[in-house]
């Protein structure tokens, strides 16, 4: 259970590298722009008014500092399931399995979360039975991975297309029709702490911008591609954030977009008349359909790379001859989404349940990060990305703190998705126990 996971050079036997800057960056945006896009804005307008424009950036801002540790790490250790690897490996085997361990919920709720706000979507014009239509979803995404990331790097790249030109529709059409400016004024009618409140609401437009790093053995030339994959990942989401909410804050103000259950449909239906609903309607089934796609890739790659430490049963780590995929690891996950099925469809909770672990992975990053720019000098000078040892620390540290204030604060909000996360966590702690014993007695005489 301590011994040192597998160097990446070693880890490159089995998966084939055929992730090239375009499909690093459609995992990126495919992961980061899915729910939260069509589902934030109302509730971030409520508190802010037209100052939650500025609410998106002060979100950005600690995805920003977590990124730069990502780019970093993922520039001289690109290694499949790095959010186990680098834990694990830099600061506690014990660590990386507990924050991986914990993220098999939040996985487990964001598909359920994704299915379930695409069949929402999708029944507002062909009704659909939730469940059914969710299974085969799930059966779709497996499909998809199963044989050969490039092939779900294929289908990520034509929903990630499909869902900007939508987007860039919608903003052209409004902003050339409806819109007007004055309704985005006063900036903050509600002062400026509420424009500071509202930005946590708007930290999940952020997450899955890193996503490539978990398939990092996949990736070519990964010490230039993963940097700036990353780079563009979130760079290109804030832009297009940015410019939906100003779209539709000009068309509805912030009232209206308070008030609104469906702020961008409600929006596009003020200037596009009834092509509204099959338009945006399209655009939230690619979010969600390219985010779960991305879900099973990721997840998957985090099972294997457990299962390959010897955390997890080693039939997880098994890779298909022919198509170069977990293929078991990926069958899991695909099970792990059946179970979810029997889970409330209560989204505030499941929302909950799937930030807590990512904001807990994304804080250990950083950690791990300056961890390695101080006692690892050979991995920090092949760095194909790096700033100045002081100041790849200082925004490492600042990173994890961001995060930690972040999982602090989501405590008022709801407390029942720790409390899950606490037993899940319980339950974790058993098993690693349970299998360092098994381990230890096999290699007693």
């Amino acid at each position: 259970m301590t011994s040192p996971s597998p160097t990446p050079e070693a880890a490159d036997a089995g998966l084939r590298k055929s992730l090239d800057l375009g499909g690093v960056v459609a995992l990126g945006l495919g992961s980061a722009v899915g729910v939260s896009i069509f589902s934030a804005l109302a509730p971030a307008s409520a508190l802010a008014g037209p100052g939650m424009l500025i609410s998106v950036l002060i979100a950005g801002v600690p995805m920003f500092l977590i990124a730069i540790s990502y780019a970093f790490l993922g520039s001289t250790v690109a290694v499949s399931g790095a959010s186990y690897e680098w834990p694990a490996r830099f600061i506690h085997p014990t660590l990386g399995f507990f924050i991986t361990w914990l993220r098999i919920v939040a996985n487990m709720g964001a598909m359920v979360v994704l299915a379930l706000v695409l069949v929402r979507y999708a029944s507002m014009i062909i009704p659909l039975p939730t469940k059914p239509t969710m299974f085969v979803l799930f059966a779709l995404a497996l499909l998809s991975n199963l044989f050969g990331v490039h092939i779900a790097s294929r289908v990520q790249k034509v929903l990630m297309t499909l869902l900007v030109l939508l987007f860039l529709v919608f903003i052209g059409w409004g902003a050339t029709t409806e819109m007007d400016l004055s309704r985005i004024a006063p900036i903050a009618p509600h002062g400026w702490l509420a424009v500071v409140t509202a930005a946590p609401l708007l930290a999940g437009l952020f997450f899955g911008i890193e996503a490539a790093t978990e398939a990092g053995d996949e990736v070519s030339n990964s010490r230039r591609t993963i940097p700036l994959g990353i780079a563009l990942s979130i760079g290109s989401a804030t832009i297009l954030y940015l410019a939906v909410a100003i779209v539709a804050l000009g068309v509805l103000g912030g009232d209206g977009l308070a008030g609104s259950d469906a702020p961008i449909l409600d929006a596009a239906t003020q200037f596009m008349g009834p092509v509204a609903k099959p338009l945006i309607v399209v655009a939230a089934v690619a979010a969600c359909g390219k985010s779960l796609n991305a879900l099973f890739t990721l997840f998957s790659r985090s099972l294997f790379a457990m299962a390959r430490a010897g955390v997890l049963p080693s039939a997880l780590a098994k890779v298909h001859p022919q198509w170069k995929t977990p293929y078991m690891a990926l069958l899991t996950v695909f099970a792990m989404g059946c179970v979810g099925l029997l889970l409330p469809m209560e989204l505030t909770f499941l929302f909950l349940a799937v930030n807590i672990p990512n904001l807990c992975k994304y804080g250990c990053i950083c950690i791990a990060a300056a961890r390695v720019t101080r006692h690892h000098p050979d991995l920090y000078d092949r760095a194909g990305f790096k700033l100045a040892k002081k100041h790849q620390i200082a925004i490492a540290f600042t990173g994890a703190a961001s995060a930690l204030v972040l999982i602090i604060a989501g405590f008022e909000a709801d407390w029942r998705p720790y409390g899950l996360l606490v037993c899940w966590g319980a339950v974790g702690a058993v098993y690693y126990i349970v299998k360092r014993m098994r381990t230890r007695a096999a290699i007693t005489p």
